[in-house]
């Protein structure tokens, strides 16, 4: 049997079961929902012998027999190996190499206090066993009783007649009885055996057998499902199965029930190894009830991979392939929105030396419906390279590319791009002024075939182009009272100066170039077009100013901002940009006042002076009153895309009702049809245990006129339900809320966090 020493002490053993449930650490505000976990103070004795076998007692009484017994009554506190007993009475047999206890019994094992009416510690079993017990497992919410508990020194627990809760009240929420649970922390597992489960007291089903872990880490096993409808693909149920392969990747399964469609099967792969992580998501149909065909399969397929190997070599890799051109309308996907029109189809290799790099693309975009038609590049080379310049802090640099252009299409022309531009750039750069000084030679040629559907090309062309730019600015700041509030005012005004002569480019094919945003920033570009198979004339000077209102922490509550750029000759490409006036470009502007650390409020617009109308505009109210809890309100208008005018208004809305209940509302108007093209309403209620959400949702579809068949009979809007069950302890210890942020982002059109450039 063990050595033990016993202490024969004059005062009361050291209360060791303060209970801490309810209060806070820090005494801050808490949440809105508190779920605090019971926790009970580990004892540590003062000047304990820690050898090995050594047992350490504190008592007010003890009779002991050399070599055989000795028993110890009063407050009794035992001390081995890490665990912890209090009780009234204990006895320890030195021949038969036990522990016995009774009487208000605290048994403090590794990951669990147990408290119990009886208690056999055996060295033999290597094992301790509780009778009339009750536990609660250390930081984790998870607690319940037993007949009896079976302790094992790694810390596994094995309950007969038992149950297991992270409720807490006279009746929990919900509660599992089985004849036996195994729980073991270290290992993250349970078990239960003839379980029987039950809500507010009532049961409601019979498992003969399931496992669960019992921390937050990973486990393999079924997620909870989600329900809902949708008139797309009526009644939906899906049931996820999570596993666990490697501590560095893991897979889920998913069937997914539609009442309309039939089902089907949704995986995702994830891996990480070392600074390489990636996922596979596939999504498979194997016969949609829906379609005219039912013989056809319906799938996506996406592969994601991003990461750097070798110090400097940086690989990115995103892929997806679709069956058909309505698959995200009719079925939804989590990898893309339903009104996109483009599938990503990239793989980028690119590395990176002290003063230069160089990058491999392969692009192609998967068009979906009538949409125009896009360009693979096959391959996309770049090279890059800068240096240092011995005076005025310069910088000379290469920047070369050689791309090729081809297309299924057999009426467009195809292209091979060859393009070099070298230039020096001169920044200086003070707190108080900025001048940028940039002067370039843009060299590029073009090999084109396939030309008999656009005579206007020709077959080799070379364009070169030299580019003059400058562009500075001032940083003016003053101190100013407003409201009886002291800030610190900016004034930034800034100019650029640019030029490119005038090139007739009308024999190059446009490939993968296209105009660029009209907005403030946009204003001091040195380009109007995105890619290179256009480069616009200029001889023009851009304006603008801004000034700032900055508080006594430099957090800016206010900015206001205008400009617009000027042409100098008459020869420009402003047409093209859909601006009236041949010597001026639309006004541009931009407003955003923090009025407090709650109201937000930002625009920009796009006005044209000449034709008094605008161009363009957003506009953005957001009220934050808490942690997710946020009111928007946002207006979109453009005078012209794709031909059509729009104009947009919605509102969006998380609110906390009380500290169980939260509501999540969306809706947007289309102000120029006259016509709602969205609404959603959902709520949540959570409390420290469970947790259930459902949301009711109505918006417009947006299907295709594809060319594969795929034909249904498709209503203008889609309607449905969504209900998610979650029972908090049996999946890990969640203690916080849950958090609504899908439900918000979970829109045609998602949500726009306001930002600003220092909050």
């Amino acid at each position: 049997m063990s050595r033990f020493r016993t202490l024969l002490i004059l005062f009361s053993a050291q209360q060791v079961s303060s209970f801490a449930y309810g209060q806070t650490a820090d005494n801050t505000q808490p949440p809105i929902l508190t779920c605090p976990v019971p926790s009970y103070e580990r004892l540590k004795l003062i000047d304990n012998d820690t050898s090995p076998d050594a047992i350490n007692i504190i008592s007010q009484t003890g009779k002991i027999r050399q070599g055989q017994y000795a028993q110890f009554s009063g407050g009794v506190t035992l001390y081995k190996d890490g665990q912890v007993i209090l009780a009234d009475n204990v006895a320890v047999n030195r021949q038969t190499a036990s522990v016995n206890a009774s009487g208000n019994i605290h048994f403090q094992g590794k990951n669990v206090d147990i408290f119990a009416e009886q208690l056999k510690a055996s060295r033999a079993a290597n094992s301790t066993e509780l009778a009339g017990s009750s536990y609660q497992l250390l930081g984790n919410p998870g607690h319940g009783g037993a007949a009896n508990i079976k302790v094992t020194a790694d810390g596994t627990l094995t309950l007969t007649d038992s149950s297991f809760t992270t409720c807490y009240g006279e009746v929990p929420d919900w509660q599992l009885n089985a004849s036996e649970i195994s729980l073991s922390v270290a290992d993250n597992h349970g078990e239960a055996y003839n379980a029987r489960f039950s809500l507010f007291g009532v049961p409601i089903l019979y498992i003969p057998y399931f496992s669960f872990p019992v921390t937050n880490e990973r486990k393999s096993g079924f997620l909870y499902p989600k329900i809902g409808s949708s008139g797309r693909s009526g009644f939906q149920v899906e049931v996820p199965y999570y596993w666990n392969i490697a501590p560095n990747m893991d897979a889920t399964i998913t069937p997914r029930y539609m009442s309309k469609r039939g089902t089907q099967l949704l995986t995702e792969f994830r891996y990480l190894s070392g600074l390489q992580s990636g996922s596979i998501n596939l999504e498979y149909l194997n016969s949609d009830k829906e379609l005219t065909d039912k013989s056809q399969e319906r799938y996506l397929a996406r592969i994601q991979h991003v990461g750097t190997f070798s110090d400097n070599f940086r690989a990115y890799v995103d892929y997806t392939t679709i069956s058909d051109d309505n698959y995200l309308v009719d079925i939804k996907s989590d990898q893309y929105n339903s009104n996109d029109a483009y599938l990503y189809q990239i793989g980028e290799l690119a590395y990176f030396g002290e003063n230069w790099s160089t990058k491999v693309l392969l692009q192609d975009f998967e068009v979906l419906g009538q949409h125009k038609t896009s360009y693979k590049t096959l391959p996309h080379i770049e090279f890059n390279q800068f240096t240092y310049l011995p005076f005025w802090d310069g910088e000379f640099d290469i920047a070369s590319e050689i791309t090729q252009f081809t297309t299924q299409n057999r009426d467009l022309p195809e292209a091979e791009r060859y393009h070099i531009e070298a230039g020096v750039t001169f920044p200086i750069s003070t707190p108080a002024w900025f001048l940028n000084s940039e002067f370039r030679i843009l060299q590029t040629n073009y090999v084109q075939t396939r030309l008999q559907n656009s005579p206007e090309l020709e077959k080799h062309v070379n364009r070169t182009l030299p580019k003059v730019r400058f562009h500075g600015g001032i940083n003016l700041d003053r101190n100013v009272e407003f409201l009886n509030t002291s800030f610190t005012q900016t004034l930034e005004p800034q100019i650029q100066y640019l030029y490119i002569p005038d090139e007739d480019q009308s024999n190059i094919g446009v490939y993968d170039t296209t105009s660029l945003q009209d907005d403030f920033g946009g204003l001091f570009r040195d380009r109007r077009f995105s890619g290179l198979d256009r480069i616009a004339q200029a001889n023009q000077y851009s304006w603008g100013i801004t000034s700032r209102l900055l508080d006594h922490e430099n957090a800016e509550r206010f900015r206001l901002s205008l400009g617009r750029i000027v042409y100098l000759n008459e020869t420009n490409l402003s047409a093209s940009r859909n601006e009236s006036s041949t010597d001026k470009s639309a006004y541009a502007g931009e407003i955003a006042i923090r009025f407090n650390r709650d109201w937000q409020f930002s625009s920009d617009i796009q006005y044209d002076t000449e034709l008094d109308k605008t161009s363009k505009s957003q506009s953005s109210l957001d009220y934050r009153f808490a942690n997710n809890n946020t009111i928007q309100l946002n207006h979109r208008y453009s005078n012209n895309v794709s031909g059509t005018k729009l104009e947009q208004v919605s509102l969006l809305s998380t609110v906390a009702i009380n500290k169980n209940w939260q509501f999540v509302g969306r809706v947007t108007q289309d102000l120029k049809n006259k016509r709602s093209l969205e609404s959603y309403a959902g709520f949540q209620y959570e409390s420290c245990c469970w947790a259930i959400r459902f949301a009711f949702h109505r918006h417009i579809n947006s299907y295709i006129e594809d060319q594969n068949n795929y034909h249904e009979n498709r209503d203008e809007f889609d309607s449905g339900f969504m209900i998610e069950f979650v029972i908090k302890g049996l999946g890990g210890s969640k203690q916080s809320r849950i958090d609504t942020t899908e439900m918000f982002n979970s829109s045609i059109f998602g949500y726009k966090r306001p930002y600003f450039l220092n909050n």
